[in-house]
């Protein structure tokens, strides 16, 4: 961790070494934040730059040579000055032997801290730059910068440009340099975000975390516990940058500490605005615009965490108390205000309002925020708010994975009937693996029909995960139609019949229930807090089953999504990386689905009940891949957990299972996998995922085992992929019609499946010696140019195995050298030549070398 490598900065790396190799151009000066990465950039960009091409100059000012006449150019300097000569004179001559130094080549200097140039050094720069020199400087943001650098670019002689912080992406990309591997995406956004785009205080944060146990290792990822050891280097880097501090200042720092965002007209009547002020000008804080009201933040996260550790704890406490009563005076009129105020009053000692705690539990809760939704909903059972309170905090527990403090927080609340019956039934069954839970719901017979109701919902939904469709769908439908169900239980059997609504194979249907499931959120996330799971699982069933791209998509950019990884919610953040495996890997891009599975395993490795789920999915992806050993690893994993998981999904398992048996080259295994893993979902209605498994027997060069059936299933099943899925299965030998639903398998983006239908074009069209075979060969070269590694039977089909030598003739033909050329290019005969090139074009099924190339572009590197 010592020396990291240089990540991100593209565009400003490029647009340096454009500057200074652009004669046109004679400088760049970027200021930013000290350790925001301005020294190794302007390092980045001069390195390249051949000595042979470029005089290049590289200096570094610093405190100890700012009071020294050329201190700071000391380093470039020609060495033996002449005595006597006057000040002037003697920028003269030292400008005169630099350039006799460069001879004909463009002098470049590299100026780091250019603000703490000495007099002196700062007019010979301005010299230089003067007569043609290219300059390439870095400043610290506010700090005072030698007249000659400003007018540098108060003239127009030399560009200047501030230094954003790092993205988001590029602080995660470094974060994965710096402890040598991939890092869980939640503990990656958070420590992103807590680094606040600086590298260097990313980095001390890292290295402090790994040192005090923080960022662990584990199922081959990096993992943050959410805590932050203040090691000494860190502490005093933050230190430096925050300076001396005045009382006034001081408080406005720690005020805007514990409470940012805190809106600009609540921090003046709480501070002197003379100091916020203060406090703006230094860079500590700063205001943001947020639609018409204007806000404070901290300049950088860490300085918050470091000014909360050193705050005595009487004086946070009524700093806390102070932000919540200003808040609440001024209205809390905000979405978040509810939940920081009740944290405020927690923190501080003052909050006595069970109920007002129970609610901002509730909106933690909705927010993914498990670590929160606990310390709140324990606060407010203990504050009188009773058995939902309990409720509550038993789901975020077991949510967090903790099964039996769940039930040991439901045994210890006041008896609350049949809730505290479903409740504790539905830990049992997610948290412990217990199927019998649906079991013992069956048995209960409330005397109130609205618990009953209740009662019926959650039997219908556990009933629903171990594969008991009939059963679940009757009690759905009832609970629905029961005129004494409550708002959340009439939820949460909607989410069961949007299920089956999706597996079904009636989109539309689902999303009807969804919506209506959805509504009066605020009503059931206190009543019956396990609904929002169910809600997040439908949606996703949905957008699965029905190969629904966009509105993947659109689940993946809103805001569930971003919670879900970074709120210490694992089954959330495993679903949501599942999610993005399966969108990356429908778009062929492979790579991507492979880094996505991996994270869902990793978050799903302490989940019990989905014990090797991501494992199948991962299975599945490696096979498509060609990737066997990683294919039967995973499956092997997968299997031997697969003794928690629920029958709902069993179609996957089976599809898995198929895929790397393909893999392996026993294709008649998986067909047979598949085919009786179509009939039980047949059985069971599950008819959109039928067509899917279907759809694999087509993929796997059994239409004769498929069509008929999907022909029928096309009645009923919806989606945009369908009918063309239905096609590809009654395309037969047709290679025409396997090239058209290749180009629009991939304008909807399914570029797996585009491939593979051209690749069926390719091998009709070459058995035939047909010359559609150019055109069949070029698309499926274009789509498999925007995938990563894809190796599946259909694909490897048309992809023969040349060897090495084969390969060199037949691309130096492709190429258009002759024969004769490719025998001396090669030390072969010309008869050897032909002999190669006519074996590789049986091989491809070509008929000569003009299509060649997009027959060689076809196969893997």
């Amino acid at each position: 961790m010592e020396h990291w490598a240089f990540v991100g900065r593209a565009d400003e790396l490029a647009r340096l070494r454009t500057v200074a190799t652009n004669e046109s151009e004679h400088g760049l000066i970027l200021s930013g934040a000290a350790g925001i990465g301005k020294s190794r950039l302007l390092h980045e960009s001069v390195a390249v730059l051949p000595d042979d091409a470029w005089a290049v100059h590289r200096a570094s000012a610093n405190i100890a040579s700012s009071g020294l006449p050329f201190g700071g150019l000391a380093q470039i300097l020609p060495a033996d000055p002449p005595a006597g000569v006057s000040p002037a004179g003697l920028l003269r001559w030292t400008a005169d032997g630099l350039r006799a130094q460069a001879g004909d080549r463009p002098i470049v200097l590299a100026v780091d801290d250019a603000h703490l140039l000495d007099p002196p050094s700062a007019a010979l720069v301005h010299l230089l730059v003067r007569e043609e020199a290219t300059l390439l400087a870095t400043l610290r943001t506010s700090e005072p910068v030698p007249t000659p650098i400003a007018a540098l670019w108060t003239e127009g002689l030399v560009e200047h440009a501030e230094l954003a912080p790092l993205s988001a992406d590029d602080s995660r990309a470094l974060l994965a340099t710096l402890v040598g591997g991939p890092v869980e995406a939640g503990s990656a956004q958070r420590i992103a975000r807590l680094g606040g785009g600086n590298p260097l205080l990313l980095r001390e944060l890292v290295m402090a975390a790994v040192r005090g146990g923080e960022l662990t290792q584990a199922h081959g990822f990096w993992r943050w516990n959410g805590r932050l050891a203040l090691a000494p280097s860190l502490a005093e880097l933050v230190d430096a940058r925050v300076g001396s501090l005045t009382a006034g200042v001081r408080d406005v720092l720690e005020l805007v500490s514990f409470g940012e965002p805190v809106g600009l007209s609540l921090l003046l009547r709480a501070a002197d605005p003379a100091d916020v002020e203060t406090a703006e000008e230094r860079g500590l804080i700063r205001v943001v615009g947020d639609e018409r009201r204007r806000d404070v933040r901290l300049a950088h996260p860490l300085y918050g965490e470091v000014v909360r550790r050193r705050c005595p704890v009487t004086r946070s406490r009524r700093l806390l108390a102070t932000l919540a009563d200003l808040v609440a005076e001024a209205g809390a009129r905000r979405r978040d205000d509810l939940l920081r105020v009740a944290v405020w009053r927690l923190d501080s000692g003052t909050a006595q309002d069970g109920t007002l705690l129970l609610d901002a539990a509730a909106q933690a809760f909705a927010r993914f925020d498990m670590d929160l939704t606990r310390r709140l909903a324990s606060a407010a059972r203990d504050a009188g708010a009773g058995y939902p309170a309990a409720e509550l905090l038993a789901t975020a527990l077991l949510f967090a994975d903790e099964p039996e403090a769940a039930l040991t927080v439901l045994d210890a609340a006041p008896n609350h009937g049949t809730r505290r019956i479903t409740a504790r039934a539905t830990v049992e069954f997610f948290g412990l693996g217990r199927t019998e839970a649906a079991e013992t719901l069956a048995a209960v017979r409330p005397a109130d029909p609205a618990e009953t109701a209740r009662v019926r919902a959650v039997e219908a939904f556990l009933s629903l995960q171990v594969g008991a469709v009939e059963r679940a769908h009757e009690l759905a439908v009832g609970v629905v139609h029961a005129p004494a169900a409550t708002t959340p239980a009439r939820g949460l059997a909607r989410c069961v019949l949007a299920f089956l609504a999706a597996l079904g194979g009636d989109p539309d249907g689902a999303r009807a229930l969804l919506k209506a499931a959805g509504a009066d959120r605020e009503a059931w996330r206190r009543d019956l807090p396990t609904l929002q799971y169910a809600l997040q699982m439908a949606e996703g069933t949905l957008v699965t089953v029905s190969l629904d791209l966009p509105g993947i998509d659109d689940i993946l950019t809103a805001e569930f999504a971003d919670l879900a990884q970074s709120g210490g919610f694992g089954f959330g953040s495993g679903w949501v990386s599942l999610l993005q495996s399966r969108a990356a890997w429908l778009r062929g891009r492979t790579d991507e689905a492979l880094r996505a599975v991996d994270q869902a395993c990793a978050a799903l490795a302490m989940v019990r009940v989905y014990d090797g789920s991501a494992h199948f999915a991962r299975a599945t992806i490696a096979a498509m891949r060609g990737d066997y050993a990683l294919a039967r690893s995973s499956l092997e994993i997968a299997e031997a957990a697969a003794g928690h998981a629920t029958g709902l999904y069993y179609a996957w398992r089976q599809q898995s299972r198929a895929w790397t048996s393909a893999c392996a080259g026993d294709v008649a295994t998986a067909v047979q996998v598949l085919h009786d893993a179509a009939a039980r979902l047949r059985a069971d209605g599950f008819h959109a995922v039928e067509l899917l498994v279907l759809y694999d027997l087509v993929r796997l060069g059994r239409p004769d085992l498929a069509a008929g059936r999907m022909t029928k299933l096309a009645e009923t099943v919806g989606g945009r992929a369908t009918p063309l899925l239905v096609r590809h299965a009654v395309a037969d030998a047709d290679g025409e019609a396997h090239l058209t639903i290749a180009r629009e398998l991939s304008g909807l983006g399914y570029q797996v499946f585009a491939a593979e239908a051209a690749a069926g074009a390719v091998r009709i069209f070459r058995s035939a010696r047909d010359p559609r075979a150019l055109a069949a060969s070029t698309l499926l070269a274009d789509v498999l140019a925007r995938c990563d590694a894809l190796r599946t039977p259909a694909l490897r089909s048309v992809q023969p195995t040349l060897t090495v030598r084969e390969r060199q003739v037949a691309e130096l033909a492709a190429d258009g050298v002759r024969s004769r050329e490719i025998a001396d290019r090669l030390f072969l005969s010309p008869r050897t030549v032909e002999n190669h090139l006519q074996r590789v074009y049986t091989k491809l099924g070509v008929n000569g070398r003009n299509e060649l190339a997009p027959a060689l572009r076809l196969l893997p590197q």
